[in-house]
């Protein structure tokens, strides 16, 4: 499924994480910015509205962006960059982008969990509420394969490689081929919870060379970030 876009955007950014704890009891949740994100109520639903086949391309994308942010502020410490995790915590990537999926993940994310009167996650429920909720959810779910990205790693490498030669040499380079190659790529990156567009790091570099085709630098800083995360 390709899905392209000429609007200016933010592409993610990973952040640093600390290391991995077996506790982040005493973590304080950091608040979300979800202006612009539809409201959904009051009242939680029983699956996610932010999908991209059910609220369109646009508030996905701001749900995935949304997502990463408050991920990274909130879940990242145990969860892991990009939500692969080291092993301390559960593997958000494969809950099932379906009902069956939204009930386990609303249910941890609003009362958290506890094992042996020990906090191993706070609730999140009350402190950041349902929209953030979906938005970190729709952020997790569209994670790419990890194995699909190391087979295509080398191709993105060199596509990362050319983009730098030709930001420091000062040229102009045609990145029409790159954005096609890289859709070709991200076509074929499968999610590992079933849903159906994986937000990987060739999506994201194509979507900051159609908004600027010479945006050499950023998109090749994108796919550094994105194989430093996968290897």
């Amino acid at each position: 499924m390709s899905i392209r876009i000429n609007a200016s955007l933010a592409s993610v950014v990973a952040i640093s994480v600390a290391t991995i704890a077996f506790s982040h009891g005493d973590v304080a949740p950091q608040p979300v910015n979800t202006d612009l994100l539809p409201d959904v109520g009051e009242e939680w639903l029983l699956e996610n509205p932010y999908r991209v086949e059910t609220a369109g391309l646009d508030v996905w994308l701001n749900a995935v962006e949304i997502g990463a942010s408050g991920y990274n502020q909130n879940c990242a410490r145990c969860h892991g960059l990009e939500v692969v995790s080291g092993g301390l915590a559960p593997d958000l990537r494969y809950i099932e982008a379906e009902e069956y999926g939204d009930e386990w993940y609303t249910e941890r994310f609003i009362h958290g969990y506890t094992q042996n009167g020990i906090t191993r996650m706070p609730g999140f429920g009350e402190l950041l509420g349902q929209k953030a909720a979906w938005a970190i959810r729709t952020y997790i779910e569209t994670r790419p394969d990890d194995e699909a990205m190391a087979e295509v790693s080398p191709d993105l490498k060199a596509i990362r490689d050319q983009l730098l030669a030709w930001d420091s040499a000062g040229e102009t380079g045609d990145t029409a081929p790159i954005v096609t190659a890289l859709d070709e790529i991200s076509d074929n990156i499968e999610t590992l919870s079933g849903a159906p567009v994986a937000e990987s790091v060739a999506f994201r570099a194509s979507r900051i060379l159609q908004a600027d085709p010479e945006a050499y630098k950023s998109a090749a800083e994108t796919l550094t970030v994105g194989l430093s995360a996968a290897n």
